[in-house]
């Protein structure tokens, strides 16, 4: 907007405490200044900052290049900030947490690390144990329902973990999700067919999203947001833990003790995160102080979007059933085919429709609708369907193409790991350190770009040194782009809003997560049926399409003219495949080279 003299206003939406800011600079690359205290400026063009109200970002085209600073005031009291009486509130260490001592904070925080490493073990042994799970159902040709059914509920859902534990605090909630990962856990060891398993890891995915989502939120309600990074990085090496634990020791497992106990070793571990859960997280932690009073079950319901969820849910499935079934195993003219994808647009628009009259949605149009949060969470849903067009075909390309056994390719996978480890975790520190969340989201972006084109270029002959190093570059990326853009999302958001923040910036990942699985799948199977067919000799021809598409370990069995044709079938397929998360990388990084972000609160 514009003021009586010509000058252009505007205020970014950034994350206020209930304390109000003393002064804010905003800085242009000629270095004009406006002085919000005293009104003056040393140059024509002035920059007005009209705290403390928040606006969104009114017309970014007018502007010269302007990076907001967000200054802590020296006179927020000890109370607020949780510092005890200390005299400088800023440097003590009580002050970064929110309404609880250091050692309630570490109780209940290291209870999420704990969820971190075994709900990212369990997601990565899968990662690692799809091939097998599917051949020995004899289904591999639907692999990626595995994925993309613990994904969907997750994605879902995960919105409403933020709503509900509004509404009935963050305790209950996050005790459920426990619980029903528990269970669901059991539920997949135990499954005795293919459709068995999948609704296990659909009901698994509810509980998973549940503790994922939570976790964020917990630290977004206990530690302020120029320390956040920080804890978000502790959060980050346990995610890298957990994952290097599952593609290190996934495949071994599947080995040695087999599936189903990959799977059922997990529960004493998932049993132990939920009495610690219970016994140190606040009864009352995350009641609005606007409605104290504690809801009904009814009223609960009453106050979640089910009806948003129930549109979501039908458009991703409608989607994804399009996506895995046209050229795979119906043609694509097939009616079921067809429906499905027209179904899945329909849909799409009835929700963003309906979306925009709900005041508490699963999918709030108002934080798509406004630079950076725009920015944001697209660029993070691209980026993440990239990273998982690699994790979730990076086994197969070791097991099908180099012959690698579980364990091998598990093993292999750890370099990717270690990767995303030590880049999540030196994040945290260098955000905290600079101040600043774009070149981290940057470079994350360059390094996923740089990873799916160097797999891309992975053929037969590549070495085996090699192919792990090119496939480390996508995580290395994940690991400094995807903790700053969620400490970004809370940057840029009023305090009201975490959790719903928190829970739409998962909703688009896991949104991303599950279409990257799906479309890369589509992508390979077609590829591959092509392949096959042109690749592949000899009588029994069909026989070996059938087989190979079926069983990854049959591979190893054909005599060596055909295991050569269908090696070479699988690694262009592949080839196609690792190149579009080169794709999904490059608009990731088009998108947030546009962002214009705040700076973290400098202390006074």
């Amino acid at each position: 907007m514009s003021n009586k003299e010509g000058y252009y206003s505007e205020a970014t939406p950034l994350l206020r405490e209930q304390s109000s800011y003393q002064s804010t600079q905003y800085h242009s690359t000629t270095r004009h200044t406006y002085d919000a205290e005293n009104s003056s400026s040393s140059e024509e063009l002035i920059e007005e900052v009209d705290f403390p109200v928040l606006a969104h970002v009114q017309s970014t085209s007018q502007v010269v290049d302007i990076e907001p600073t967000l200054e802590r005031t020296a006179s927020v009291s000890s109370a607020k900030r949780g510092a005890g009486n200390r005299e400088d509130d800023d440097t003590s260490y009580a002050a970064r947490f929110i309404g609880v001592s250091p050692t309630r904070f570490w109780m209940i925080f290291v209870g999420s690390m704990i969820g971190y490493v075994i709900g990212f073990f369990d997601s990565t042994l899968m990662a690692s144990s799809h091939p097998v799970i599917t051949s020995y159902f004899n289904a591999a040709n639907a692999a990626s329902w595995l994925s993309t059914a613990f994904l969907l509920t997750s994605t879902a859902f995960m919105p409403l973990f933020g709503r509900t534990s509004d509404t009935f605090g963050r305790k209950p909630v996050y005790l459920f999700s426990i619980a029903m990962f528990f269970i669901t856990t059991a539920w997949c060891g135990l499954a005795r067919s293919m459709g068995s398993f999948i609704a296990a890891r659909a009901f698994c995915g509810l509980g998973a999203g549940g503790v994922f989502s939570m976790g964020q939120i917990l630290s977004s309600d206990l530690v302020h947001i120029e320390y956040r990074s920080v804890y978000q990085s502790y959060l980050n090496l346990c995610l890298g833990t957990g994952s290097c634990l599952g593609l290190a020791f996934g495949g071994f497992l599947c080995d040695k003790i087999g599936w189903r106990n990959a799977f059922l070793i997990q529960l004493p571990f998932i049993f132990i995160y939920f009495i610690t859960a219970l016994c140190t997280i606040p009864a009352n932690l995350g009641m609005k102080q606007t409605d104290p009073e504690r809801r009904t079950m009814l009223q609960v319901i009453r106050s979640i979007d089910l009806t948003g969820s129930f549109f979501l849910v039908l458009a991703v499935t409608a989607l994804i059933m399009g996506l895995n079934l046209g050229g795979n195993v119906l043609a694509w003219t097939h009616p079921l085919v067809i429906c499905s994808l027209v179904a899945a647009v329909v849909l799409s628009i009835i929700l963003v429709r309906y979306e925009r009259n709900v005041p508490r949605a699963v999918l709030p149009i108002e934080l798509l609708s406004h630079e950076p949060r725009r920015s944001i969470i697209f660029g993070n849903f691209f980026g993440n369907m990239s990273v998982n067009t690699m994790m979730f075909n990076v086994p197969l390309y070791f097991q099908a193409v180099k012959l690698a056994t579980p364990t091998e390719s598990g093993l292999r996978l750890v370099g990717a790991s270690i990767a995303v480890t030590i880049s999540s975790l030196a994040t945290g520190f260098l955000v905290t350190w600079s101040r600043r969340f774009k070149p981290t989201i940057l470079l994350g972006g360059f390094f996923i770009l740089l990873g799916g084109l160097l797999a891309g270029s992975m053929d037969i002959g590549t070495p085996d040194s090699f192919a792990t190093i090119f496939v480390s570059f996508s995580s290395f990326g994940q690991g400094f782009a995807f903790p700053t853009l969620m400490v970004s999302i809370l940057a840029t958001s009023e305090q009201a809003d975490q959790a719903v923040a928190t829970t739409t910036l998962g909703l688009f990942r896991n949104l991303g997560s599950v279409l990257g699985v799906s479309i890369s799948s589509w992508i390979f199977q077609n590829v591959l049926i092509y392949e096959l067919g042109r690749q592949v000799t000899g009588e029994s021809k069909e026989y070996i399409i059938g087989l190979v598409r079926k069983s990854i370990p049959s591979i190893a069995d054909l005599d060596p003219l055909h295991q050569q044709q269908v090696i070479r079938s699988y690694a262009m397929a592949l080839r196609v495949t690792f190149l579009s998360a080169a794709v999904w990388g490059g608009i990731m990084l088009i998108l947030h080279c546009r962002l214009r972000l705040p700076r973290l609160g400098r202390k006074a």
